[in-house]
């Protein structure tokens, strides 16, 4: 069973920064995507962030410039830097181990979840 660990969120204030981090305990970490979503209360979950097992990074519009995503193989960890947050920033931040096929295995796991609130 593949467990997803995150850690890092809080209260910030507007225009301050936070750092996710998201470990993983499966061994295929470093050929795998992985990225980082949010839902805040009564919206869907949405994509934040992805970053491929070669380092290509994809970011949703509304964080490009303020969220930078990254990965460390060695720590099987993947990382989301959050500069400049706004109240709308403010959801349940979700690490996404995948989808990612393997042999014959399809590895598509979430993290419990971590809160990020924003006060103005």
């Amino acid at each position: 069973q593949v467990q997803l660990v995150e850690s890092g969120g809080g209260l910030v204030q507007a225009g301050g920064s936070l750092r996710l981090s998201c470990a993983a305990s499966e061994s295929i970490f470093s050929i795998t995507r992985m990225g980082w979503y949010r839902q805040a209360p009564a919206k869907e979950r949405e994509l934040v962030a992805t970053i491929g097992s070669g380092g290509g990074t994809n970011y949703a519009d509304s964080v490009k410039g303020r969220f930078t995503i990254s990965r460390d193989n060695a720590k099987s960890t993947v990382y989301l830097q959050m500069n400049g947050l706004k109240p709308e920033d403010a959801a349940v931040y979700y690490c996404r181990l995948g989808p990612t096929v393997v042999g014959s295995r399809i590895y598509d796991y979430w993290g419990q979840g971590t809160q990020v609130t924003v006060s103005s």
